[in-house]
Formats: C-alpha cells, structure tokens, sequence
C-alpha cells in the first residue's frame, strides 16, 4: 500500500495516464499529430533543463541539435539505408546531435554567463546557414520531403496512432533516464557546479568536464527528438535550426519553471504548444498573448509556474503547521544559514 500511494503521488503516474489516453479524449483526441508533437518537445525541453535547470548552463542554441538530428534522420533515410529503415534514422539523429555537441561543448566548456550563451547563439545561426544554402545535401531552401514511416518490429508506423503511442514509449524512456542523470551523483555534481563552479573546482570537481559531459547528453535527446519531429513531418526544413527554436524551448522551460522543478520543462510546453496550436487558428497575433503571458508571470513569479505552485504548497504546510512568529524565526534562520554558506570567508574561519 505504501508503495501504491508513493506511485500515486509521483507526477509520471499522472502524466503517463493522461497521455496514454489522450487519442481517446473527447475533441482534443481527434489531434493526434499535435499530441505526438507535444511529446516531442517534452523530451526537447527535457534535454535543454540538463543544461538550464541542472548545470545552470545558458544554452540559448538548443534549437540546432534538434535541427541537426531531424536532418540527420531525413538523409539517413532518402540517402543512406533507404526506405525500409526505421530504426536507424533515429540513432542517426542521436549520434549526429551527440557529435556536435561535444564539438561545441569542449569548445565553450570553460565560457560563462553571456560568452556561453551568445556562443550557441552563433552556432545555431552557422547551422542554419549552412542547411539554408547547400543545395546538394540538405535540399537548401526547398528541404528534404518524400520520407515515409517503414514498419518496425511488425507495427505500421504510417498509421498515425501507432507513431503517436511509439513516441509514448520513447518519451517515458527519456523522461525516466534524464530524472535518474539528474538525482544520480552526476546530477548532484551538475548541481554544485550550478551554485558555484569555482567553490566546485577547489572542492576537486573539474567543472569544464561536467560542462562538457551535460552539454553532450543534452545535445543527443535535443537530436532524437528532432529526428522523431522529421519522421512525424516526413520532412526536413532549415527553419527548424532558425534562433527562434531555441528561444521557444527557453521560453517553455522558464515559463513552466524548469530551473526550480524538473517538471516545469512539461508543464510550459503544454502552454506554449496549445497556445501556438490553438490560439494560432482564433487569432493571428497570437504570439502576442503568449509573450504577454510570459512577461507577466515571470514578472510576478520569478520561478515559473511550477516554482509558484512549490512555493505556495511550502507556505501552506509551514502556515498550518507553525504560529506566524515561528515562522518569521525559522525564515531568518533559512536566510542566515544561506548566507554562511555564500560566504567563503565565514566557511573559511569556521
């Protein structure tokens, strides 16, 4: 019984239960093609929080690897092994993301701050030129159509249910693998580095090896995901590697309040995706609403909605379970124990 109710308690129970049912929703089931691209950028939002949320790494170029991947898949299957592969498109999007993110990784790994983050800027920018005009690999301007689902493992991968359930499956695969990098030491690691990578390095972490190591992984889901995007589009197009991908994906994670909760990625891909699905066919300035809405809560909650929720939860239990002046005690007492450990020289005398 103790184990039932800590599996009614864990978030993946829930979100497991809504989207294996979602094709048999009432009118939103009849979208299956937008609930396979919600699970997508599940996995995609997931992959840049490694960096973000995780590392505190300011990896504003994300959009590229899942860019690169989606290409990846597409050549692979027009050009490579034909089209009865299925299978292999997709590692072709993990090893291609994979590979050029440790390109870049061990480029920036000891950057910082801004530097960081204007650096995968640039890289995404150098991709997308570089899709844009080479005609004779990547299709150019025109991209690479003409790709088709093949079967696996005796399952019709054209029919848009079993895509829809297959991806499922990869997304709880991955969502259950990058909770477990982030509870593991590693994780625990990434996140010394995150609250002070130099404090790390005298502690004996070599913070531009685990810069490097996050980056990787980070980039190789960012790669499957795109790769999966190409096979649901049967597609591949520059516009993917555009800036404005990675500003999406920063937008959906900040706003879900992803550098507080590891669900946060989820929670602000769901609003930005209904938003970009669905106000997008009531209003043409949707975009609007979206940013005035990210604006504000943001404003308002510095943490995102999911900090907010946290934060709100916390005061509550402490409220009910504490008089109000305890309550200021114990909130100075939080305060100062913060501040002993942000001062080196008070560590120091201690």
């Amino acid at each position: 019984m103790a184990k039932l109710s800590k599996i009614h308690k864990d978030p993946f129970f829930w979100i497991f239960i809504v989207f294996a049912c979602y094709p048999l929703l009432p009118y939103v089931g009849n979208f299956v093609s937008l609930g396979t691209e919600l699970i997508l950028w599940f996995i995609f939002t997931l992959s840049f929080n490694l960096c973000l949320g995780q590392t505190g790494l300011p990896s504003f170029g994300q959009g590229a690897f899942y860019g690169l991947g989606s290409y990846a898949a597409a050549i692979t299957f027009l050009r490579v092994f034909g089209s009865e592969s299925f299978i292999l498109p997709l590692i072709s999007g993990i090893v291609v993301g994979a590979l050029f993110g440790a390109a870049l990784g061990w480029m920036i790994r000891e950057k910082r701050g801004t530097y960081f983050a204007m650096l995968t800027v640039v890289f995404t920018q150098v991709c997308f030129g570089v899709c844009w005009r080479w005609d004779a690999v990547t299709g150019g301007e025109a991209g690479l159509s003409g790709i088709r689902r093949a079967s696996f493992l005796g399952l019709d991968m054209s029919d848009l249910y079993t895509y829809y359930y297959f991806c499922f499956a990869v997304f709880m695969l991955c969502a259950v693998l990058i909770r477990i990098i982030a509870r593991s030491c590693f994780g625990m690691s990434l996140q010394a580095v995150r609250q002070n990578a130099v404090r790390a390095q005298y502690l004996g972490y070599n913070a531009g090896l685990y810069k490097f190591a996050v980056f990787t992984l980070s980039s190789a889901f960012a790669g499957l995901a795109g790769a999966m995007y190409c096979l649901l589009t049967q597609s591949a197009f520059a516009d993917i590697l555009d800036w404005s991908k990675s500003g999406d994906v920063v937008m959906a994670t900040l706003l879900g309040g992803g550098t507080v909760s590891f669900y946060g990625p989820i929670v602000g891909t769901l609003i930005f995706v209904l938003c970009k699905e669905l106000l997008s066919s009531l209003w043409d300035h949707w975009a609007f609403a979206y940013g005035l809405s990210f604006v504000v809560i943001l404003s308002l909650f510095p943490n995102g909605l999911m900090g907010m929720l946290q934060k709100r939860v916390r005061g509550g239990s402490l409220a009910t379970a504490l008089p109000n002046g305890a309550q200021e005690a114990n909130g100075q007492e939080r305060t100062a124990g913060a501040a002993d450990l942000k001062s080196p020289q008070r560590s120091h005398s201690a």
